[in-house]
């Protein structure tokens, strides 16, 4: 079966996570994508060595690209990178700030010359206001955004604990390319997208500065639990199994009493009847619901949970997770053997079972010369 970007060329001058996320789901739909590094090598190459001694993060980004090294500073370089730009349908980047401006291949000059060309620039902060020309990264955005002044618990802040604020600006830009191509198809013209991981984080981050600002709400950090639902936290079975359940509304909630923890008429109970109640007094309703599952072994409480129609979760390690019974795997090829992992979130009839093979350090540069000289 085609991918849906076959026939489609993306140029990507690109390092580290957001960029590089972008572009390989653009390369799992088909896209040809050619992977612009320096010739020392993305430095993302460098991160770890967990996967046959191969860094974790590039092989899971740059799945399905051609690498071609080159240095901008020679003249004959910048102009098959030029040659390379002129053929694109995409131009990605994400370089320091004014970087790819300095060295000649600006989205702003790119777009001027060829009209058809999408542009992507990922920065840390934009491309406007007193932080444009800030250099960031993932930690550092999650700190600046705010969110991990609500990540974390009651004693300190914390970091969530993936590169969440790469991963959703490169989601937001592979979106962005998306609606930018369909649009190219009704007027013909290329669009220049910009998308920075501040912007990314602050979009996430609405529910608490709306609270913030019509309200004055400030926003706990909880840990495992919600700030104004309750019950809704971890709770450890006889067998010391982590258990988190979250009870949405007063029906659900009834279920439990009566299903789940056996305090029939407790629903009824003005102090617990609404969930406005229950968190007024989360201490006791945690207590009440905690010596139930104190009572109960894993097994049976997964059991009665989900007679109640109660939604629940382990709490689960990484380990629980690379054998979890629902996890779908995929696979795809590197210098150093096979990789398989988690598959891509979104699925359809007829997928391939397999993705693009992740290319060594300059491997196809020769290749691309010659078929892009001048």
């Amino acid at each position: 079966m085609s991918g849906a970007l076959d026939g489609l060329l993306v140029v990507s001058v690109e390092q580290a996570v957001a960029a590089p996320y972008c572009s390989a789901r653009l390369a799992d739909a088909g896209a040809r994508v050619i992977k612009i590094e320096r010739p020392e090598g993305d430095f993302a190459r460098g991160y770890d060595a967990y996967v046959h001694g191969l860094s974790s993060y590039f092989v899971w980004l740059n799945r399905g690209k051609q690498s071609v090294t080159l240095d901008f500073k020679q003249p004959e370089d910048l102009a098959l990178l030029h040659r390379l730009i002129a053929k694109a349908d995409v131009l990605i980047q994400n370089l320091a700030p004014g970087a790819a401006d300095r060295a000649g291949f600006g989205s702003t000059a790119m777009r001027s010359l060829h009209e058809r060309l999408i542009t992507v620039d990922v920065s840390g902060y934009g491309d406007h206001g007193p932080y444009k020309n800030r250099r960031a990264y993932d930690l550092l955005v999650q700190a600046e955004s705010g969110l991990a002044s609500i990540t974390g618990t009651e004693h300190a802040p914390g970091r969530v604990g993936i590169s969440a604020t790469d991963i959703g600006t490169g989601m937001y830009a592979h979106a962005a390319v998306l609606e930018a191509l369909l649009a190219r198809q009704k007027t013909g013209e290329g669009r220049a997208i910009s998308v920075s991981l501040f912007s990314s984080m602050a979009e996430w981050m609405t529910v608490p500065v709306l609270g913030m600002d019509y309200s004055a709400y400030d926003w706990p950090r909880l840990g495992l639990t919600h700030p104004f639902i309750a019950p809704y936290g971890v709770y450890e079975t006889g067998d010391k199994v982590p258990v988190l359940i979250s009870i949405q509304n007063d029906r659900e909630f009834e279920r439990l009493c009566n299903g789940v923890i056996d305090r029939p008429g407790l629903e009824k109970d003005p102090d617990y009847a609404t969930n406005k109640a229950r968190n007024a007094r989360r201490d006791q309703t945690n207590a009440i619901v905690q010596q139930s599952f104190g009572a109960q072994t894993f097994a049976g409480l997964a059991a009665r949970l989900d007679a109640a129609q109660i939604a629940w979760a382990r709490v689960s390690s990484v380990a629980d997770l690379s054998k979890h019974p629902q996890l779908k795997r995929v696979s795809f090829g590197t210098a150093k053997g096979d990789v398989s992992m988690p598959a891509l979130a979104a699925t359809y009839t007829g997928e391939p079972s397999r993705l693009g093979d992740v290319p060594t350090l300059g491997q196809h540069t020769d290749q691309v010369r010659r078929e892009f000289a001048a």
